[in-house]
């Protein structure tokens, strides 16, 4: 379908990689381009993307670096990969755009004024896992441009990490779409819970004391039984609700450390007394669950054959949590169709105006 297609390419020198994506989707091949290398290419990202440009005649495009890349039914780690996805839209239904500063206003003046003339309801963004400030511009972009964000973070490689019509290091970038842009969009989590929730009723920053008013590690013990406390590391996380959630919904943060001889967990991110959490277990069976619940959804509400789609994965998940031979993208290609798709697997995951871990987050393109 002439102006949405997809290519990727693996091993050799990141100019062959391109004359081979430039090639299958062809000159004239639209306006806008996403473009996902992995950490071999991350120093490229720059001259990739102008050979991209000057090569297929799209003037527009954004990307990142990621630990993979994934087209359909595709994924590729390790070498030299790229992954590219081309949209044919009218240059005016959509921005691209870079925060402007980790304080004050997140979007520039430039784009502030697009968002007032175009009421963007979809953004893709990739962000810098190394800005503290991530936190924060996540849902001040969200919260500014009024539209609902999908995308994930990038590795952590040294120098320039995504691209916003140019190589970017730190904040956020992506693209913004405006009302005419139609799009459907899905998270599926790759955990499931194995405690109900709990109230934190003693906790100071990332160190929670209690839970129910009992020692947090011997409630973890009692979920979980010892079994569960054989395996935790990598297989147990936290979770905590998302906020006005009407699905349940929740995000996971590692257990990055234990105390039994004091009852003590650690648990990235931070709490207060009052604050909730439940304990889930990563699992492929309860993973190829959600994601085929999470397909059934998008594909019902597309009414329809997507013209394109981008997929953004957790690095945990992919061969880590599905196995081996693409069996994430297979399942994903299996529902949606052969359509042109592009991804890359990342350091944490974005839908709304939050940040995901161990989730997959689809869009279509309709």
């Amino acid at each position: 379908m002439t102006g949405f297609d997809h290519a990727f390419a693996a091993g050799g020198p990141w100019p062959a990689l391109v004359d081979r994506c430039a090639f299958a989707v062809g000159d004239a091949a639209g306006t806008l381009g996403l473009v996902y290398v992995t950490e071999p290419l991350a120093v490229e990202l720059d001259p990739i993307a102008r050979a991209l440009a000057e090569k297929t005649g799209v003037p527009h495009w954004c990307g990142a670096v990621g630990a993979g890349v994934c087209a359909s039914g595709v994924e590729l780690f390790e070498s030299p990969s790229m992954a590219i996805l081309t949209l044919d839209l009218p240059e005016a239904a959509f921005h691209v755009f870079a925060t402007a500063s980790a304080g004050g206003q997140a979007l520039s003046g430039a784009s502030a004024a697009w968002v007032e003339g175009h009421h963007p309801h979809f953004g893709i963004v990739h962000g810098d896992p190394r800005d503290n400030a991530l936190g924060a511009l996540l849902p001040a972009v969200a919260r500014e441009s009024g539209a609902f964000l999908a995308g994930a973070l990038t590795s952590a490689t040294d120098g320039a990490v995504h691209l916003a019509d140019g190589a970017r290091m730190g904040g956020l970038s992506g693209v913004l779409f405006g009302e005419d842009v139609a799009v459907v969009t899905g998270l599926t989590q790759g955990c499931t819970p194995v405690s109900p929730w709990h109230e934190i009723t003693t906790a100071e920053g990332h160190i929670v004391a209690t839970l129910d008013d009992r020692p947090a590690f011997e409630v973890l013990r009692d979920d979980i039984g010892d079994d569960g406390l054989a395996r935790a590391s990598g297989y147990i996380s936290a979770a905590l609700p998302v906020g006005g959630s009407d699905t349940g919904d929740y995000t996971v943060r590692n257990l990055i450390g234990a105390d039994p001889d004091n009852g003590l967990l650690a648990i990235a991110a931070d709490f207060e007394a009052g604050d909730r959490v439940m304990f889930v277990a990563r699992d492929m069976a309860a993973a190829i669950k959600d994601l085929d619940r999470m397909l059934a959804d998008v594909m019902r509400r597309a009414k329809g054959a997507p013209r394109a789609a981008a997929y953004h994965s957790c690095v945990a998940r992919g061969p880590n949590l599905f196995g081996p031979n693409a069996e994430e993208l297979r399942q994903v290609r299996s529902a949606i169709g052969e359509v042109p798709l592009a991804g890359f697997f990342g350091n944490g995951e974005i839908s709304h105006d939050r940040l995901y871990g161990y989730t997959g987050v689809l869009t279509l393109f309709l």
